[in-house]
């Protein structure tokens, strides 16, 4: 990606690997052979050099926008409801779009030829409505407590149900995120024994998540120190990585959702149990504590 801070090329050193030049240049590992024509990725010698750009004339996989799996399964049955049925004062749409019911009606009126086409605003109030979640649980204490304490302690199989609920910050880069998993914060960013990202404990086969959807382009041992490791690219800025654990439940080119339970909490390649994270942009890591919402491990 042309003016991103990342050189042409990369030069090999000894100690390298195809898995780790492409993890600290944020990319996929088998994009980066297959720009440098590599027959077997686990093959690179010390001097060579390697392209991080794709060739003139790469055709990239399409990306998949994230959430378009999710919402569409929804939006139809909705918007089928509101064309050409009733004039705009019905009150079905009222049901649907509460704060765009007079845009909505305006909308109707002026033009209602465009009915099939009238299901954004409802795909619209779905985001609105997720975050908007946080401000109400604020509100109301009684109602929220309960559920907040739960994350902290709750562990095993009955986390994925709080750690499933959408992040309430949207961040700058457009990728929302969530915590992987919740636990006690071991030690934060730029300290540990790993500093590219935070440790987090927790129990043996405690469910890790996809801290945001994408395709995860790693998922094995071939990186040292890292133990049973995943990677997820989730656009062309970011990648996460989940480190030492127990069992990996996705594999190489695989899609996964927001919050999809893609491991389980080990202590492989590690002196403690324990989820090892990382957000990298453009390769680079950065701190997660600036980009996961606030409610998350203790």
């Amino acid at each position: 990606m042309e003016g991103d801070g990342r050189p042409e090329f990369y030069t090999v050193k000894r100690g390298d690997t195809v898995y780790g030049i492409a993890l600290d240049a944020g990319l996929d590992y088998k994009e980066l052979a297959a720009w440098n024509q590599l027959d077997d990725a686990n093959v690179i010698r010390v001097g060579q050099q390697l392209r991080l750009h794709p060739p003139a004339g790469w055709k990239p996989e399409p990306p998949e926008p994230e959430g378009v799996v999710v919402r569409p399964a929804t939006a139809p049955p909705q918007v089928e409801s509101l064309p050409l049925e009733a004039p705009p004062t019905k009150s079905s749409p009222k049901g649907i779009k509460v704060p765009y019911s007079e845009q909505a009606l305006a909308q109707l009126t002026r033009d209602p030829t465009k009915s099939p086409s009238e299901g954004k605003p409802p795909v619209e109030a779905k985001p609105d409505a997720r975050v908007t979640i946080p401000a109400v649980s604020q509100a109301t204490p009684p109602a929220t407590q309960p559920p907040a304490a739960q994350a902290k302690t709750v562990t095993g199989p009955a986390m994925p149900a709080k750690l499933s609920e959408p992040a309430p910050v949207l961040q700058q880069d457009s990728v929302r995120w969530m915590w992987p998993t919740a636990g006690k914060l071991l030690h934060p960013f730029n300290q540990g024994n790993n500093p590219k990202g935070v440790a987090i404990g927790g129990n043996p086969g405690q469910p890790i998540v996809a801290s945001a959807a994408g395709k995860v382009v790693y998922s094995g041992m071939g990186l040292r120190g890292y133990g049973k490791l995943i990677i997820i690219k989730h656009d062309d800025t970011y990648l996460t990585v989940y480190a030492h654990n127990r069992e990996l439940l996705v594999k190489e080119g695989d899609r996964v959702n927001k919050g999809q339970r893609i491991a389980e909490m080990g202590n492989i390649d590690s002196e403690h149990v324990g989820l090892h994270f990382e957000i990298r942009r453009l390769g680079k890591p950065v701190d997660p504590l600036e980009y996961l919402p606030p409610e998350g491990a203790s």
